[in-house]
């Protein structure tokens, strides 16, 4: 894959995540609300507080596998496993632009 494009797949990445994020961030936790106690029946405030906390945790992740990827940019090692140092196919990036492995060694790896 030329640089240039997946460049252009990070930014767009990059977007998606702090886009995500913001959203998070705009809608607070609902579990203080007034209309409800905390823990009242019907409530889902909690439920929705947890998940999104989930999410928050979900997304700094990917923050953080993108900083890897613009880093191996950078390096010139993007599109290379950082297990075998295989390259890893161009169809697989451009689905996961922060892929550190070919799909075989991603799937011994989750497998542990």
């Amino acid at each position: 894959m030329n640089e240039a494009h997946a460049r252009e797949l990070l930014e767009r990445e990059r977007a998606r995540i702090e886009e995500s994020l913001v959203q998070l961030d705009n809608q607070g936790s609902l579990e203080g609300d007034d209309r409800l106690e905390p823990g009242d029946e019907d409530s889902e405030d909690l439920y929705q507080d947890e998940f999104d906390a989930g999410r928050r945790e979900q997304l700094m992740n990917e923050l953080a596998a993108l900083e890897r990827a613009e880093a191996r940019l950078e390096a010139g090692t993007y599109g290379l496993s950082i297990e075998s140092g295989e390259p890893i196919p161009d169809g697989r990036l451009e689905a996961v632009p922060t892929a550190e492995r070919t799909v075989e060694e991603e799937e011994r790896f989750r497998g542990r």
